[in-house]
């Protein structure tokens, strides 16, 4: 669970995200979607602890991101909209050093991270030094790190961005099936199309602002209109 109360994210002047109340409910995917200088990542910084919000709080699983930071930390898994972190480690380094920030076992991590790297077809390449993956292959790499101390909650930025058809299916599956275990995901996507298939609701930001949170049937019945969820959205945001 992700309870968002009234946050607000501000440089300087500018009000990058503002007064945003949400709650991500046990058991949904949910979608964040908004276009580009919208505030999604931003949003997602501010729930990771990556960024402190200049007003309001964020809680997961009830423990308070700038209160009881270790503990609400620990409750999720991430993956950022960048892959480009960590180059100079090889992949095998990075994820048990993950693994150990999350005190998962050693036996049960080695586990683990072959069943993933095999799922996703990196296995071979563990050995090798991130900088030399390919944009894809990051995303793969960082997609096993968060998963591999089973988080309540998954938090992806674009986690679909570079991956190739089977490692987008097989990711996808993944986040029905934490659905299903009444666990949450939140993942913010410019793929309207990923968005509408995949999502129990979604929401959708711009310039900041919440401007809609529900099914994608609610939104056709704000709007009055039986369109897809890219006319919908194009509609509403522009």
């Amino acid at each position: 669970m992700i309870k968002i109360d009234h946050v607000t994210k501000k440089f300087g002047d500018f009000v990058a995200v503002d007064d945003l109340n949400l709650e991500i409910e046990d058991g949904e995917i949910f979608g964040l979607i908004g276009p580009n200088g919208a505030g999604k990542s931003t949003t997602l910084k501010m729930i990771t602890g990556i960024l402190p919000p200049t007003k309001g709080d964020v809680l997961l699983d009830n423990f308070s991101i700038t209160k009881d930071t270790l503990r609400a930390k620990q409750q999720f898994g991430f993956v950022s909209d960048s892959p480009d972190m960590f180059l100079g480690m090889r992949g095998a380094d990075y994820l048990a050093f993950v693994a150990s920030v999350y005190k998962v076992k050693r036996e049960e991590a080695e586990e683990r991270i072959r069943k993933l790297a095999k799922e996703f077809n990196i296995y071979d390449s563990l050995n090798d030094y991130i900088a030399n993956y390919s944009h894809g292959m990051r995303q793969k790499v960082f997609i096993i790190g968060a998963l591999l101390h089973k988080p309540s909650t998954w938090i992806l930025d674009e986690p679909l961005t570079g991956l190739d058809p089977e490692a987008s299916f097989k990711i996808k599956e993944r986040m029905r099936e934490h659905a299903r275990e009444n666990k949450s995901v939140l993942f913010s996507t410019h793929v309207l199309e990923v968005a509408e298939k995949l999502c129990d609701r979604i929401g959708i930001i711009s310039k900041g602002k919440l401007m809609f949170v529900g099914t994608l049937d609610d939104l056709r019945e704000k709007s009055n209109d039986n369109g897809s969820l890219e006319k919908l959205f194009l509609e509403l945001v522009k």
